[in-house]
């Protein structure tokens, strides 16, 4: 017999054979000699392309093939449209034959660059001559307002400085150009427009205030509505301000109403662009404010709204250019006057709030409506004006917002 053992019973121990892996090599993960660069790990490609070295694709220049593609596409466009709306469908004018050609051309042009690119490099040209053909649109509809007012306004304002320094009271629709002008609508538009800025200004930066300082459920549902009344027709205005103003508390139509209905328009304007401006104020800002023991209404009124000054006149600014060219509300409310108001020398402000008030688009409505040559030209002279006085105010909302935008 054997001896029982004693003590403790070993371990079995269990031998496992190291297998490589696949791709293995020591040489791999040997540690580098002194003083070299580590090794880079290795890569293994997976299909037969996929160790050539990766270049980005450049997307912006364009190939002596790329643009005799364009240029083909766009002659095989004309002539394709030409020939279908011309001489088969019964399509007549521009306004027809160049949404057509354009459709045309960008159906062309695709399929001209799938020949011989990708579909990525093809939906990249298609967009890209989308998007172009849209700039070049916009910009060919503002150069052709531009050029189609200065071309039937030119009779009426060349040389003619009375134009923009007399009024209309006791003139005919047929006198010469040498007698008679604008200045009372303009004087009534910035009357007006001024009144609205008065009202707006301070209601539209508070709401503003409220929606980004405050905050909460209410403020929730005040910007809804305001972003609502941002797409307000313009009728819906001066039919508020009618029957509200007007019709119930039976006040004249003058000047004050007007501008009322001009507040309803612009109101919406400037507390949007406002609370977006607040909005991307630093959060630091604030913070630093409110630790130094400030306030919040001291922290907004000291730090926040100087901070956005710039953001804040661009806001008023696109609200002004959308309510002084606006023909509705001023339609309802105003009425129509040939002479200045307020005049200087007849209480001013009894005029402001009970006579009659004429302003530019309220000029311009009657002008071209009347059916006189003469008439009409100074009614395309005052749209003259018009446009050039929104197309200064959008300049410098532009300027503003580049300067802040700068800082």
């Amino acid at each position: 017999m054997t001896a029982p053992l004693t003590g403790p019973r070993p371990e079995p121990t269990i031998e496992i054979a190291e297998r490589p892996l696949a791709g293995y090599h020591p040489t791999h993960y040997a540690p580098p000699p002194t003083g070299a660069p580590p090794p880079r790990p290795p890569r293994y490609p997976r299909d037969a392309g996929d160790d050539l070295p990766e270049v980005p694709r450049d997307l912006r220049s364009r190939t002596l093939d790329d643009k005799l593609s364009v240029a083909g596409a766009a002659i095989g466009a004309l002539g394709l449209v030409w020939l279908i709306a011309e001489r088969i469908m019964p399509v007549h004018g521009l306004l027809g034959f160049v949404p057509l050609w354009f459709l045309a051309y960008v159906a062309l042009y695709a399929a001209v660059t799938a020949v011989g690119n990708s579909a990525v490099v093809v939906k990249d040209r298609l967009a890209s001559a989308v998007v172009t053909g849209g700039a070049v649109l916009c910009g060919l509809i503002l150069v052709g307002a531009v050029s189609f007012i200065t071309y039937r306004s030119w009779p009426a304002v060349r040389g003619h400085v009375n134009f923009v320094t007399q009024t209309m009271a006791g003139v005919g629709t047929n006198d010469p150009f040498t007698r008679g002008g604008i200045l009372h609508a303009i004087v009534g538009s910035l009357i007006e427009v001024g009144i609205a800025v008065a009202v707006t200004l301070p209601l539209g930066v508070g709401a503003a205030v409220y929606m980004s300082e405050v905050g909460g459920k209410f403020a929730r549902l005040v910007r809804t509505v305001v972003e609502a009344m941002t797409a307000l027709p313009s009728i819906v205005a001066g039919l508020f301000i009618y029957a509200t103003l007007i019709v119930y508390v039976h006040f004249p139509r003058s000047g004050f109403a007007a501008a009322m209905a001009i507040s309803v328009m612009m109101l919406p304007i400037i507390a949007r662009a406002s609370d977006v401006v607040l909005r991307i104020v630093p959060g630091g800002l604030r913070e630093a404010g409110l630790a130094l023991g400030s306030t919040q209404w001291r922290t907004v009124w000291h730090v926040v709204l100087p901070t956005a000054r710039p953001g804040l006149a661009t806001a008023l600014i696109l609200g002004v250019a959308r309510g002084v060219g606006e023909t509705s509300p001023v339609l309802l409310t105003s009425g129509a006057s040939t002479f200045l108001n307020p005049n200087l020398a007849h209480n001013p402000i009894d005029q402001l709030f009970h006579d009659p008030m004429n302003s530019l688009p309220l000029f311009i409505y009657f002008a071209v409506r009347s059916g006189e040559p003469n008439f009409i030209a100074r009614g395309y002279g005052a749209a003259g004006v018009l446009l050039v006085v929104v197309l200064t105010l959008f300049v410098i909302a532009r300027r503003l917002a580049r300067q802040r935008g700068g800082r």
